[in-house]
């Protein structure tokens, strides 16, 4: 068995937009966010965004939207490359999405996630979500549910 390439987590920098918006288009082609909303969300105060490189290329990214103080956050996105999926990535990202929410002093901590995604639904299940809802018909163009967890820890 081949190991894993080593990987290396970072904040995500305005400098990274354009790699971010390849993984972004190629991970929800139905739905991507447009790049200045992308942009905007890398620059705002509310949230914090990372980036996964394996080498000098960025494979994953992921992000959190937690004002100071508001003791609830939102995770706004996670994408990682297919080449990269099931190699713990995933893990790597909620644990640095957690911890950001952790010291932005949320305790609380929600997210959707497509009914037809079992396996990211899962990943969040492992690391303490739990499902409080159905926003029906919440994708579009694609018309897929939306399942809304939440997560509670400690701030």
């Amino acid at each position: 068995m081949a190991a894993a390439p080593a990987i290396r987590v970072r904040d995500a920098e305005l400098a990274d937009l354009d790699a971010i918006m390849a993984l972004e288009i190629a991970t929800f082609p139905g739905d991507a966010w447009s790049r200045d909303l992308m942009a905007a969300e890398l620059a705002s105060p509310h949230t914090v965004y990372v980036v996964v490189e394996s080498g000098d290329e960025i494979v994953a990214y992921a992000g959190l939207s937690a004002p100071a103080g508001a003791g609830q956050g939102d995770i706004q996105t996670i994408a990682v490359d297919p080449t990269h999926r099931r190699l713990g990535i995933g893990t790597v990202l909620m644990r640095e999405l957690l911890g950001a929410a952790r010291a932005r002093g949320a305790s609380e901590v929600f997210l959707e996630v497509r009914a037809d995604n079992p396996g990211a639904e899962e990943l969040y299940r492992r690391h303490g979500f739990a499902r409080v809802g159905v926003r029906p018909h919440y994708y579009q163009p694609d018309d897929v549910d939306a399942i809304v967890m939440r997560w509670e820890g400690a701030a």
